[in-house]
């Protein structure tokens, strides 16, 4: 496909990378599954920023639910500020970050090591900094990402951390499911003449409320971020659980609400907070696979294929990468500059 910006380019790599990460990695996880096992794990702390701290949220739900190890993510000033890290015992210790540069993260894993922790990373660059802390790494095989806005990577890392939690549970049944992720992504990537409709009414949107819950809490984070980061727009991600108890008093008409309601234990009560949400004015657009829930929108965005909840969102967020994408084109804007912002963070 001719691409406009890497941002397009990278949005349409995705079935492959995550292709090519199912295949190539499937070894490392079950190495790493392994040691997890031999050392007793009791628990798995995660260390991300911005993107990837959004997979450390779909790696806390899915660790829970999928082998009932229970996630912390860390707060890694602790470690290079502060100088007051935490005890981790039998833990694993999990740095996920896409260049593995960031000194912050870096510092986690090797406090980590340094109290004789399992250390894990999932990176795009086998030989960062991150890596070289990390007992076991496992690749993103995303090649050079160069739009600042993270797509391929975001969807890699969930991808590692869908892997990695299959290897562990040892149920054959996961790793089947996974291989109908890339042809799913692939399916959803033709929504974008519907998205880029919805983009042109949305042109002049500069206020927005993302809507998810259990896994899809993550998306919610990252379809905000990506707004942020492309559009400038004052777009805050809640569980529904959270926003009905206070925030949902700030809506009005001008407000635009995004809702992820992929099927799953969690539907019904999505639809329910549709419909509370519809008593304030404002508009909804819906991202769902269910036909009932997108009937209870104003805006709908029919997911093509229903995959298993735990695997959803890595098709759930690629209606907001377009949304972004396409919003920032009918913005006027360059989709490869967003302002103030730079491809590695190097946080402290």
């Amino acid at each position: 496909m001719k691409s406009t910006s890497y941002l397009e380019q990278e949005i349409y790599e995705q079935p492959e990378v995550i292709g090519r990460l199912l295949e190539a990695e499937l070894e490392n996880a079950r190495r790493l599954a392994a040691a997890i096992r031999a050392r007793g794990v009791q628990y798995a702390m995660i260390a991300g920023r911005g993107t990837s701290d959004n997979a450390g949220r779909y790696g806390q739900y899915l660790f829970g639910a999928m082998n009932r190890l229970p996630v912390g993510l860390a707060t890694p000033s602790l470690f290079s500020i502060y100088a007051a890290p935490p005890r981790f015992g039998d833990a694993l210790v999990l740095g996920i970050s896409q260049s593995g540069q960031s000194p912050d993260i870096v510092s986690v894993l090797a406090e980590a090591r340094r109290q004789g922790a399992l250390t894990a990373a999932i990176t795009n660059e086998p030989d960062s900094p991150l890596a070289a802390e990390a007992d076991h790494v496992i690749c993103l095989h995303a090649g050079v990402e160069r739009s600042v806005a993270a797509t391929k990577t975001y969807t890699a890392q969930l991808a590692a951390v869908a892997l990695l939690n299959a290897a562990l549970s040892s149920d054959p049944a996961h790793l089947t499911a996974l291989q109908a992720v890339p042809a799913a992504t692939r399916q959803t990537l033709a929504l974008a003449p519907e998205v880029r409709r919805i983009a042109q009414r949305y042109r002049f949107v500069d206020r927005c409320v993302i809507l998810g819950r259990g896994f899809n809490y993550a998306t919610a984070f990252e379809i905000a971020l990506k707004l942020k980061e492309t559009n400038y727009i004052a777009s805050e991600p809640y569980s529904p659980a959270d926003f009905i108890h206070g925030p949902l008093a700030v809506l009005d008409e001008s407000y635009a609400v995004l809702v992820i309601a992929a099927s799953g234990a969690l539907l019904a009560e999505m639809r329910s907070a549709i419909g509370r949400i519809a008593e304030r004015e404002a508009e909804i657009l819906v991202i769902s696979d269910d036909d009932a829930t997108l009937a209870a929108g104003k805006l709908r965005l029919r997911l093509p294929v229903t995959l298993p909840e735990w695997l959803s969102p890595m098709v759930a967020v690629i209606p907001g990468q377009l949304l972004a994408l396409h919003m920032v084109l009918e913005r006027g804007h360059d989709p490869d500059r967003p302002r103030g912002l730079q491809k590695v963070t190097l946080t402290l």
